[in-house]
């Protein structure tokens, strides 16, 4: 079972969230936070699987706490639960650790699927926050050889998954096998030493490879 904290400066939308997600039975909702300082308490003291994170709130917002979150234990997953999709808060949620990035007006389903995927180590992206980071063009951090070390296509690669792409998507838009992809994706991990496709895409955005 998944035990989730949800934080949110509005009540209307925790108690949305709420009665949407206890009627789950693999999700067990430990408790709520109202703002960034509120959430760092809660995850001490419940220590969840997943946090639903709100980006704007007072005292500490989203993307701040869940740096000091993911800093605290990296094996808490933070998904930024929003209504901005703006660049200036998707890449520095990213680089701060969050290991997806979801609408308000996702549908519910889509936002449990997106709970199993990063707990299997992926990438959760709304379409609108997939579109904003594929305007952005890859450029390579001078200081970083681990970028130098992929091949072209590993890099093509490591490009869509900073989309939230699954290995049928990037199979199917790159006209190669899963079996592929799954090749590229073993030895980015390694070329990165990285443990996961979370953790490279991570590394990505935060090293600027795929920035305006």
């Amino acid at each position: 079972m998944l035990k989730v904290l949800l934080v949110d400066d509005h009540l209307v939308v925790l108690k949305g969230l709420r009665f949407f997600l206890q009627t789950r039975p693999e999700i067990d909702i430990v408790g709520e936070a109202q703002d960034g300082e509120e959430a760092l308490q809660k995850v001490e003291e419940f220590q969840p699987d997943i946090v639903l994170m709100d980006v704007i709130m007072p005292k500490m917002d989203g993307i701040e706490a869940t740096k000091r979150i993911k800093a605290d234990d990296p094996n808490v997953k933070v998904i930024i639960l929003t209504s901005s999709s703006d660049k200036d808060h998707v890449l520095p949620a990213i680089r701060a650790g969050a290991s997806g990035y979801q609408l308000k007006d996702v549908d519910p389903s889509l936002l449990e699927e997106a709970m199993i995927a990063v707990m299997g180590g992926e990438t959760s992206l709304h379409p609108q926050v997939s579109n904003q980071l594929m305007t952005h063009v890859a450029k390579a951090d001078e200081h970083d050889g681990r970028f130098h070390a992929l091949t072209p296509r590993e890099r093509d690669i490591l490009k869509h998954i900073t989309y939230g792409q699954s290995n049928r998507e990037m199979a199917a838009e790159l006209h190669i096998t899963e079996k592929t992809v799954k090749t590229h994706m073993t030895s980015i991990l390694g070329k990165m030493e990285v443990q996961d496709r979370t953790q490279a895409a991570i590394h990505a955005l935060k090293h600027r490879w795929f920035e305006t």
